[in-house]
């Protein structure tokens, strides 16, 4: 009975130092790495909210985009994938987390055997075991901890990669909407120009036969209805492959995509609130989830150099065991046993591995700067995009305007014999090149606003 005691008072001491020694955990915590960032984003903007922060409902207003949206963030195969990585690194916390407890198991054990060494000498050895294990690492230094970190660290990453993917895809989505919407508006100028094309060849055709003009204009005239008719054909393939590519991103197969019409412009505020540069670094999930990576690299660093450690191992087994099954529960049965491993020589094998993890560690760190710099390049590009875009629009539609009344004077001087036919066809492709340009500019206001919306981290929510 005082052995038990003694036994059961030396366990209860040596729980009490697991405890206070599993206060330890060697290893250099995770710091952030100190970046001097700009000042600003926009030299015209200083304030701290950032339209980064509204949602994208707010800043996609076409209904028809939004369902595209939706259906892409729903049935994505990326973001599928990207969801069944989420519950995998879950899981994988939850094992690192456990890892740190006492681990309780049962044996139930059950052996009949019949022994004959030779002759008649027949014997029974049978052997019936009922056992509670109850088996735990002793975290000393640290590792089991600085393990679970990094796990946390690769879940927290997957959330953000997933946040990530949503922002690229909300955008992708919406740049490809804007490019299908603008290629139906450049095929619609086309066909357009394609029936005056047929008028200008048909009034060349007159006026050549009527002796008014030289057959070069009318062969001049059926060139120039043949060039603008290859156009079409061309068009055509350009909006399947948009639409297909929609499809896709959408996560089904090719079909039509319905859309609305391109508008007349797209109309921007004088200026937009970008944020300040450090809220860029909160905002942006691509960032958030380089550094969840750092951290990870970091917690390796942490278990590789606390396994350069001894390892502390308890393994209780209580229960009962006998050669009679009904003799089973009559014969009580304990065993206590500690065991420490030391690593003594290993050929440098430990030591490498710490010197690999933070090698890993260093690539980490760069890998993060790398992202910061990409961050404020997308940021920096996009508003420079932004206040130059509206600019280019107005130039555009001058130019348009001007193209338009240029084609009109010119068709009622050609008719009354002022001018030739090669100077009404240099009016005629001077507007048409001038509508389609301030079409794609119109497409490149509203993509601006969608490069500009990503590069500072808009799309998602908490």
């Amino acid at each position: 009975m005082i052995q038990t005691l003694l036994r059961y008072r030396f366990l209860f001491f040596l729980f009490a130092a697991s405890l206070l020694l599993g206060s330890c955990k060697l290893g250099k915590h995770y710091t952030r790495p100190q970046l001097e960032l700009p000042e600003t984003l926009d030299s015209l903007s200083v304030d701290t909210t950032s339209i980064g922060d509204y949602a994208w409902e707010q800043l996609y207003t076409d209904t028809t985009l939004q369902a595209l949206i939706r259906k892409t963030l729903t049935y994505n195969k990326d973001m599928l994938i990207a969801a069944a990585r989420v519950k995998q690194l879950a899981a994988q916390k939850r094992i690192d987390y456990a890892n740190m407890f006492p681990q309780v198991g049962l044996r139930v054990y059950g052996e009949h055997e019949r022994e004959n060494y030779g002759g008649d000498h027949v014997s029974m050895d049978d052997q019936f075991d009922l056992k509670g294990t109850v088996a735990w690492e002793l975290d000393l230094w640290g590792k089991l901890r600085w393990a679970r970190d990094r796990s946390v660290a690769e879940f927290v990453g997957s959330v953000e990669n997933q946040r990530a993917l949503k922002m690229s895809l909300i955008a992708q989505v919406a740049q490809s909407y804007f490019e299908l919407v603008a290629l139906d508006n450049e095929l619609s100028i086309v066909k357009k120009t394609v029936d005056a094309r047929s008028e200008s060849l048909h009034l060349a055709r007159i006026r050549y036969e009527g002796g008014l003009t030289s057959e070069t204009a009318f062969r001049q005239a059926q060139v120039e209805l043949a060039r603008t008719a290859t156009l079409v054909p061309d068009l055509e393939r350009q909006i399947t492959l948009k639409e297909n590519e929609i499809a896709f991103l959408t996560g089904e197969y090719p079909h039509h995509i319905n859309r609305s019409v391109l508008p007349e412009d797209v109309m921007f505020p004088v200026s937009l609130p970008v944020g300040l540069p450090s809220a860029l670094l909160e905002r942006r999930p691509d960032v958030r989830q380089a550094e969840q990576a750092l951290i990870a690299a970091n917690a390796s660093v942490g278990v590789a150099y606390t396994s350069l450690f001894p390892n502390i191992a308890l393994t209780a087994t209580y229960g009962a065991e006998s050669d009679l099954l009904s003799e089973l529960l009559k014969s009580p049965h304990h065993l206590i046993t500690g065991t420490l491993t030391q690593p003594i020589f290993a050929m440098g094998k430990n030591r490498a591995r710490l010197k690999a993890a933070k090698a890993a560690y260093e690539q980490a760190l760069y890998a993060y700067e790398k992202v910061v710099l990409n961050a404020f390049k997308d940021a920096y590009n996009a508003i420079a995009e932004f206040n130059k875009i509206k600019e280019i629009y107005e130039t555009r539609l001058r130019l348009e305007q001007s193209s338009k009344s240029t084609l009109e004077l010119a068709q009622l001087q050609y008719m009354n014999g002022v001018i030739g036919y090669m100077d009404l066809l240099d009016a005629q492709r001077g507007y048409l090149d001038a509508q389609i340009s301030l079409s794609n500019a119109i497409r490149d206001k509203q993509i601006t606003m969608v490069n500009l919306y990503k590069a500072l981290g808009g799309g998602w929510k908490e």
